[in-house]
């Protein structure tokens, strides 16, 4: 009955307001009911208002209150929930969630008792501290009781939020273990002749196996039998059976308290036709002969719980080496999602949308994903061998299988789909997995997961949030029906036509789905083992490659290595068993020219791909130490430069990859890898790389010319980002050479060596090629272009005394050894420190022509017409910026502050702020506009394949870059904003600190 609104009491309206739907009847109940103790206590209130339905448990609480033995038993049980909020809250968190376990409360009224505690023990209980609680269980029945009870306590901690949903499902799987074994203890207790017998183990399969269990849950094991010494093993066997068999029906028969849970032994091998037991020696002769792919499958997560526990380990050492031999099954994983869609096609049909495990985007998607991953790459990486789901996802994401926003995104919508599964299942306590239609209670299990404001509403959104996200990553694995339109294997059957085919290939943003489409029909048609692993491989790449800016480059690039590498057995074979490596491959291959070009010159390159350690960047002593083997077994200096070239064409590759992997981006995700870190990572890589090759080019020319030992001492040293470690894929070489004759040689002739070994290096790396040119640039030595290019240590001393103007100090700064004689370069350093860090500082007129120079700079050397607010090497708060504000600092502060003395920008940022001359704002903003114009001129050269300082004009290049930086599809605008507002906070930063300091 409505009451008028006049009339409503102060109780009422608190009531409604704190989420009771039906505030009349609890206001009648706290009336007059067993609960008029305390009808007013806000706290109860406010406690009952947070429960997930709060007449549920006011209902509850109660019917536990009358239920008490005496007055005595109900004012204790009330001042004890009044008093002690650990308690109030798991009490009233479980009767506002579980009708089935008020009913339990309400019969066995002294159980309220076990959610008194609040031990560290009780957080996180594990099977022994479960065993404990079964304990004293002498029947089927008063196991039932102690069940629920130790159930009662897990759904206290799982509602009030002290465990999370993988701990629950953790805690319920050791709970059953926990019941399985006294079950086994109450079975062999009644039939001890039996149990003298054999030796009997149980092994967990599913979710109790893999200690991911929900509230009610068929528990699916398989018994293994032996007899024990002296016994016949027909009769051990059929003991055992008994026993198996008596176990069962503990757990699952219906008595007064209810049933446990079915136990059901159905995956055992033969299924229902087989025997319930078999002895080790039966199991393994069947898994070895019969078995088919699902039952491999079912064992991975199979786990000993009860019985015998030397015959269980000797169990799991025996199938285990069979579950990850699985993979290299005929039809694999045709076999598996063979399987998949079956289940699905068995859902009736009114139900489908509903089904919150079996349905499309439901839990057992992410468990087939997982699966079908471990089961793939486990054979070889053991650290995926884990049974239970999100551990298994976790660790494929570790190992680079399943991409890491991949795998937060299924471990979340895992999570979620759980935890609805969990609360739905918690209400009555029965085995269900469809979504209720009902309101009331989709109101209370959007409650119970902490959607208050809009509960029905809130959870149906999040709900298909999470249902879409697994759908759309678990068709990444499964095949799509476009190249059913292409391939020509089946023509009875249905298939795309083609116009819908190109329809479809334009949704997935292909440009040209004609010449897609016929890009398919090579890679996929006929019935040759190469075109099937194709058809395989191609629908997962189509996807990879439409997230990119330019799926047809992508598809035409992957024609082109498969072309080249398609009789090579290697190759379909890593990208088919190593998912890493294939989605690896469509990043590159479609994010850009510069990587497929460096591929299609070295595809054998395509093996880097192949696993986490393939695109770790080498160290500079492998480097140096590969291009110097093969510089010493080439004819001549040309052919030793050619390989130490195409050693730098494989490295770049490896740089390039790698980069691209760590920094592809989606719209949910803006980047992939931490900006900074891959900076670093291409500038040390690429400068490691370029120090090697010069080294070999050095080597090279010596050998030639002069055998072991060039008549002078001979150094090349590194400058401005060459020797600052931060070199980009189109970076030219800036150097300087020094010498120093051997004693005894004439100066005269040394310095002919010298001059003709740094001319020949130059020719050298600028033969024509098809790889990227390495340009050695020698403007920033003494006297620049006029000057010579290479000078002894006497001459630079000299000079530098005599002649040196301020720039040539700043250019120092940057000066660093790469190649050559070690110790004749670490004397050019000593001598470059007394210019680049001076004792006394800088004085104001130097200060001033450093920064005429940089105007100077600024208005002479920008190209005509570009933006400056967009020109990332000279532009406002570009490159130019922080690196001349930066080296204005350590000119004037490096001769009394050592950690300046770094050539590399950023770790002299940092030094600066650490020494207090810039504040921790300004350095990072100057360390953030200087990342993000390195990683455009970078992301520039990876799309066009040429160097540039200006973001591409042309759409899909900009795309190109702009998903490089992490921008989704159609945000290049937005990319090209951040960047401004970006540089334009570092330049108020360059005006303060170098042009007003």
């Amino acid at each position: 009955m409505t009451v008028p609104q006049g009339r409503r009491s102060s109780t009422f309206t608190r009531l409604l307001r704190l989420g009771f739907t039906d505030p009349s009847a609890a206001e009648r109940l706290l009336a007059s009911g067993p609960l008029a103790a305390v009808r007013t206590d806000p706290v109860l209130l406010d406690a009952l208002g947070g429960a997930a339905d709060p007449d549920l448990a006011l209902r509850g609480l109660g019917r536990l209150v009358e239920a008490q033995p005496d007055a005595t038993g109900r004012r204790a049980l009330l001042d004890t929930l009044v008093a002690a909020k650990p308690l109030r809250d798991r009490l009233i968190g479980v009767l506002g969630a579980s009708e089935a376990l008020g009913d339990h409360l309400a019969r066995h009224p002294g159980d309220w008792q076990a959610l008194v505690t609040y031990e560290q023990e009780d957080l996180h209980p594990g099977v022994a501290e479960f065993e404990r609680g079964l304990a004293g269980a002498d029947d089927p029945v008063t196991l039932r009781v102690a069940y629920r009870r130790c159930l009662l306590s897990i759904a206290a901690r799982d509602v009030c939020g002290t465990t999370d949903v993988a701990e629950t499902a953790a805690e319920l799987a050791d709970l059953a273990t926990a019941t399985l074994r006294a079950a086994l203890a109450l079975a062999a207790e009644r039939i001890p002749e039996d149990a003298a017998l054999c030796r009997l183990s149980v092994i967990a399969l599913g979710k109790c196996g893999g200690h991911e269990l929900n509230y009610v849950s068929d528990v699916d094991v398989v018994f293994v039998a032996d007899p024990v010494e002296g016994a016949d093993e027909d009769k051990a066997v059929q003991a055992a059976i008994r026993l198996a068999s008596l176990l069962m029906r503990i757990c699952s028969e219906t008595t007064v308290e209810g049933s446990i849970w079915p136990v059901d032994a159905n995956l055992r091998p033969e299924g229902r036709n087989g025997p319930l037991v078999r002895t080790l020696a039966s199991h393994l002769a069947y898994y070895q002969r019969w078995a088919k792919t699902w039952e491999f499958q079912a064992l991975l997560k199979a786990r000993p719980v009860a019985g015998d526990a030397e015959l269980g380990a000797a169990y799991m050492a025996a199938v285990s080496p069979l579950v990850w031999q699985a993979a290299e099954r005929e039809n694999f994983v045709a076999d598996v999602q063979k399987m998949r869609r079956r289940i699905v096609e068995n859902i009736p049909a009114g139900e489908v949308e509903r089904e919150l495990k079996l349905g499309p985007g439901g839990l057992r998607d992410v468990e087939f994903a997982v699966q079908l991953l471990q089961l793939v790459h486990g054979r070889a990486d053991t650290t995926l061998r884990s049974g239970t789901t999100l551990n298994a996802l976790k660790a494929l994401a570790a190992g680079g299988y399943v991409g890491r926003v991949d795998a937060v995104q299924l471990d979340d919508a895992y999570r979620f789909l759980r935890s609805m599964e969990h609360r739905i299942q918690l209400h009555r306590l029965r085995r269900t997995h469809l979504v209720p239609e009902d309101e009331a209670d989709l109101r209370r299990i959007g409650r119970s997961l902490g959607m208050r404001t809009e509960p029905i509403t809130d959870l149906g959104r999040a709900w298909r949030r999470h249902t879409s996200v697994v759908r759309r990553l678990h068709e990444k694995l499964f095949y799509r029906p476009l190249l059913d339109a292409v391939a020509q294997l089946a023509p009875g059957e249905t298939r795309l036509s083609t116009g819908a085919a190109r329809e479809r290939m334009v949704a997935l943003g292909y440009a040209d789905p004609g010449t897609a489409l016929r890009h398919l029909e090579a890679l996929a048609s006929g019935v040759t083992r190469k075109a099937a692993i194709q058809r395989t491989l191609l629908p997962v790449l189509l996807g990879w490659f439409a997230d990119s800016a330019d799926p047809d480059a992508g598809l035409l690039n992957f024609r082109k290595v498969s072309d080249a590498l398609g009789k090579t057995p290697w190759y379909l074979r890593l990208l088919r068993d190593e998912g890493a490596a294939a989605e690896n491959l469509a990043r590159v291959l479609s994010a850009g020219r510069l990587a497929p070009d460096l591929l299609m010159r070295a595809p054998e390159a395509v093996a880097l791909l192949g696993g986490p350690g393939g695109l770790e960047p080498r160290e500079r002593a492998q480097l140096e130490q590969e291009i110097l083997s093969a510089v010493g077994r080439a004819e001549g200096a040309a052919q030793g430069v050619t390989a130490a070239r195409a050693v730098r064409r494989r490295e770049l590759f490896r740089t390039a990859a790698a980069d691209l992997i760590g920094s592809y981006g989606t719209e949910e995700r803006p980047a992939g890898g931490d900006p900074g870190t891959l900076v670093d990572l291409v500038g040390g890589a690429v400068s490691d790389l370029t120090a090697a090759t010069l080294a070999g080019t050095l080597r090279a020319v010596v050998r030639d010319r002069w055998g072991d030992e060039l008549p002078t001492r001979f150094a090349v040293i590194g400058m401005g980002r060459f020797g600052g470690h931060e070199l980009g894929y189109g970076s030219d070489a800036d150097v300087v050479f020094v010498h120093e004759p051997r004693e005894g040689v004439d100066e005269q002739e040394a310095g002919r060596a010298a001059h003709t070994v740094v001319e020949e290096m130059r020719r050298l790396l600028q033969l024509p090629s098809a790889d990227p040119p390495l340009l050695i640039d020698t403007g920033l030595r003494p006297e620049g272009k006029s000057g010579p290019l290479v000078r002894t240590l006497k001459s630079y001393e000299a000079y530098y005394r005599r002649w040196s103007l301020v720039w040539e100090s700043q250019a120092l700064l940057r000066a660093q050894y790469v190649a050559g004689d070690e110790d004749l370069a670490r004397r050019f350093l000593r001598l470059a420190d007394r210019l680049r860090y001076p004792a006394a500082g800088l004085g104001e007129d130097a200060v001033r022509e450093i920064r005429r120079l940089k105007a100077r700079m600024e208005s002479e050397r920008l190209p005509r017409g570009a933006d400056p607010a967009l020109h990332t090497k000279l532009g406002r708060g570009g490159l130019s910026d922080v690196e001349w504000t930066v080296q204005l600092l350590q000119l004037r502060h490096g001769g009394h502050e050592p950690s300046l003395r770094t050539p590399r920008t950023r770790q002299a940022l940092a030094a600066a702020r650490g020494a207090g001359l810039l504040t921790e704002r300004d350095a990072s903003t100057l360390d953030e506009a200087w990342v993000l114009a390195t990683r455009v001129r970078n992301a520039v050269m990876l799309v066009r394949g040429r160097a540039g300082d200006t973001f591409p004009t042309e759409v899909r290049e900009l795309a190109a870059v702009a998903r490089y930086l992490g921008y989704g599809p159609g945000h290049a605008g937005d990319m090209l904003e951040d960047y401004r507002r970006t540089t334009r906070r570092a330049r108020a930063v360059v005006e303060s600190r170098f042009y007003e300091s």
